[in-house]
C-alpha cells in the first residue's frame, strides 16, 4: 500500500513486513529491500533468524521482553508491546521494519500496531508474505484447490467459536486449521461432532517450510492413533504449531504423488562441510536444495606468510611487466594477492595487459568479484593437472615474456610447476598463504560428529579428513563419508574410516551431486522395502546396512 499520513516529516516510517512461514527463500524481493535499510529491526521470534540476515550489522535489535514460562525453556522470546517499541523508534525519526511470522494481513497485532501508526501520523506501509496457512500446505503437497474450485476456509483454532466449527463441519470445504499439535486432536473432535465424516482425509504439518518439517497423513478419526503410534504424543513439545488440512485434498495417495520437500534426496540431513564458511558458500546452497542442513566447520585456517618480501617482489614485478601469467590455484589465492594489491593501493587494472588463468570455477568466481576476468579456465578436470591440458606451451615469437607468477599456499604440490616448465615457461612460484590446522569446533559440534549427530561429512582434501579427525575427532560409524576423489578416500581409509560416496569428478559440486544420489537410492530402497524413510542418524549403528558402492 501506499505510505500513509505524508505530512508528517519530523516522525520515521514503519515497514510491517510478512517474512512468510519459515523456510528463508520465501522472503520477497521488496522484504530484502527494506530490511537492508532498516535503523530499528522489531521481529517475531520465529522469524528473527530469516530476517536479521539481510539486515545491516549494527542494525537495532530492541530488547523484548519474556512474559511466558514455555517460552523461556524454548529460549525464545515473547514480544510484549511491541507497538511501544515500534512507535518509540518512529518517533526518533526512524526507520524501522516489523517483522511477523506469514503474513501481516493475518496477524491480528500487527493489524493494531498500524492503527496506532496511523492515528499518530506516522507514515508506513505493507511488505505482504506468504501466509503460514497456505505456504505449509504447499510444502506438504496438499494443494488447496482443484479444476472443480473446491472451497477453502481458514481456522484458527485458538479463537474458533462453535458456530464456526459448525459450519465447517457440516460442509464440505477444504478446512486449514491452524492449531497445535496437542491440540490437533480436540480440533478433528470438533469437526466429527459437527457433522464432518471420521473417514474425512487430514494431514498434520509441523515445522512447516523449514528442514525440520514432518508431515502425517490420516483421517479426522484415526489421527489420535496416528500421532500416538508415531510417538509424537504425548510429549513435552506438543505446544508447537501445526497446519492440518482436512479434505479430499489431503488424501495420502494424492499426498504421496504431490510430496516434493520432504522427498528431496538429502531432506532434513545434518551434513558436515569442513571447509571455511567462504569456501563452502556455494556448496553449502547446493546441499540446501537437496533438503540438507549444511553445517560449516573450518578445518584450516589461512595466515599470511612468514617472510611477505617474496610475495612483495612478485606483485611489484606483475605491475612493472616481469610476467606474461599470473596463475590462481585456489580462492586463497586470490584474497591474498588482493589483500596485497589494498596495501599498495592497486586494484583489478594493475592486471592490465598480464593473462590470467584460474584452476577452477570457484577461484575463476573469485577473480570475478574482484574485477578480473580469467583469460583460462580448464574446459575438463577443475585441477592442477587439468589447467596444464590447456595450457599453451611457450612460443618466443607470440609470447613476449616466459615468466609465470604462480601465488599459492606453502604447502602446494608441485604439480603445477613442473608442468610449467615442461611447456618452456619459467615460474616464480612464491608462497601467498600459509595453511594452518583450524582451531577445534564447539564443543557441542565435537560431540555431534563423534556421536553420530552428523547424518554425512563431505571431504574436499586428505588434509582436511587429517585435519577434521585432529581438531574434533572421528566420525561415528553411521554417519556417511563422502570423499571427492581416490586420494581423499585413501587418507580416510587410512583412519579407520569407511568410504561410502566417491564422487565421479575431482569437483565439490560434483560430490554433493554424488551424495544426493545416495540419498535419494537409500530413499527408494527403505520405500521398496515397506520400511519409513529415516536419516543416517537415526538408525542404531548396528542396523546399519553397509554402503553402496
Amino acid at each position: 500500500m501506499n505510505p500513509t499520513a505524508p505530512n508528517h516529516p519530523v516522525h520515521g516510517h514503519v515497514t510491517f513486513l510478512g517474512a512468510g512461514p519459515g523456510d528463508p527463500g520465501l522472503l520477497t524481493l521488496r522484504a530484502v529491500e527494506a530490511l537492508a535499510a532498516a535503523d530499528v529491526l522489531i521481529a517475531d521470534p520465529q522469524v528473527l533468524d530469516v530476517v536479521r540476515a539481510h539486515a545491516r550489522a549494527h542494525v537495532d535489535m530492541p530488547a523484548q521482553t519474556v512474559t511466558d514460562e514455555s517460552s523461556k525453556t524454548a529460549d525464545v522470546p515473547v514480544l510484549r508491546d511491541t507497538a511501544n517499541l515500534v512507535m518509540t523508534a518512529a518517533r526518533g525519526g526512524k526507520r524501522v521494519v516489523r517483522a511477523v511470522l506469514g503474513d501481516p494481513g493475518l496477524d491480528g497485532n500487527a493489524g493494531d500496531e498500524m492503527l496506532a501508526c496511523a492515528t499518530e501520523g506516522i507514515t508506513f506501509e505493507v511488505v505482504p508474505g506468504v501466509a503460514t496457512a497456505v505456504g505449509v500446505p504447499a510444502y506438504a503437497g496438499v494443494p488447496l484447490r482443484d479444476g472443480k474450485g473446491t472451497d477453502v476456509r481458514f481456522v484458527d483454532a485458538r479463537t474458533a467459536s462453535a458456530t464456526c466449527w459448525s459450519e465447517v463441519g457440516a460442509s464440505e470445504v477444504t478446512a486449514v486449521v491452524s492449531t497445535t499439535l496437542d491440540s490437533v486432536v480436540a480440533a478433528a473432535g470438533e469437526l466429527v461432532s459437527a457433522g464432518r465424516k471420521p473417514d474425512t482425509p487430514l494431514t498434520v504439518t509441523v515445522a512447516g517450510t523449514t528442514t525440520r518439517q514432518r508431515t502425517w497423513t490420516a483421517t479426522l478419526g484415526t489421527i489420535a492413533q496416528v500421532l500416538k503410534a508415531a510417538k509424537v504424543l504425548p510429549s513435552p513439545d506438543g505446544g508447537q504449531p501445526v497446519i492440518a488440512v482436512v479434505g479430499e485434498r489431503s488424501a495420502a495417495a494424492q499426498r504421496d504423488q504431490l510430496s516434493w520437500f520432504e522427498s528431496k534426496p538429502l531432506f532434513g540431513w545434518n551434513v558436515l562441510v569442513p571447509r571455511t564458511k567462504e569456501q563452502a558458500a556455494s556448496l553449502s546452497d547446493q546441499l540446501r536444495s537437496y533438503g540438507a542442513v549444511p553445517s560449516e566447520v573450518p578445518t584450516i585456517a589461512v595466515e599470511p606468510p612468514r617472510t611477505p618480501q617474496q610475495m612483495e617482489r612478485a606483485v611489484k614485478g606483475l605491475v612493472t611487466g616481469r610476467y606474461e601469467w599470473i596463475a590462481f590455484t585456489s580462492v586463497n589465492a586470490v584474497k591474498a594477492v588482493r589483500e596485497k594489491f589494498e596495501e599498495y593501493g592497486l586494484d583489478a587494472r594493475a592486471f592490465a595487459g598480464i593473462k590470467v588463468a584460474a584452476v577452477g570455477e570457484q577461484t575463476a568466481k573469485s577473480l570475478v568479484e574482484f574485477g578480473v576476468k580469467p583469460d583460462l579456465v580448464p574446459s575438463g578436470e577443475q585441477s592442477a593437472a587439468g589447467l596444464l591440458e590447456d595450457w599453451p606451451p611457450y612460443d618466443p615469437v607470440f609470447d613476449p615474456i616466459d615468466r609465470v607468477f604462480l601465488p599459492r599456499a606453502d604447502i602446494a604440490t608441485e604439480t603445477l610447476v613442473a608442468g610449467l616448465i615442461e611447456l618452456g615457461w619459467e615460474v616464480d612460484d612464491v608462497t601467498a598463504y600459509r595453511t594452518v590446522r583450524a582451531s577445534p569446533p564447539p564443543a557441542e559440534t565435537r560431540e555431534a560428529i563423534k556421536g553420530g549427530g552428523f547424518d554425512a561429512v563431505l571431504f574436499t582434501s586428505s588434509s582436511t579428513v587429517r585435519n577434521l579427525v585432529g581438531i574434533a575427532g572421528k566420525p561415528h560409524n553411521v554417519t556417511v563419508i563422502a570423499c571427492i576423489g581416490p586420494a581423499t578416500a585413501k587418507t580416510a581409509e587410512e583412519h579407520g574410516l569407511r568410504v561410502d560416496v566417491l564422487s565421479p569428478e575431482p569437483s565439490v559440486h560434483k560430490l554433493a551431486e554424488a551424495l544426493a544420489d545416495f540419498g535419494a537410492a537409500r530413499r527408494d530402497a527403505a520405500l521398496e522395502a515397506g520400511d519409513p524413510v529415516t536419516r543416517p542418524s537415526e538408525r542404531r549403528p548396528g542396523s546399519r546396512r553397509r554402503a553402496r558402492s
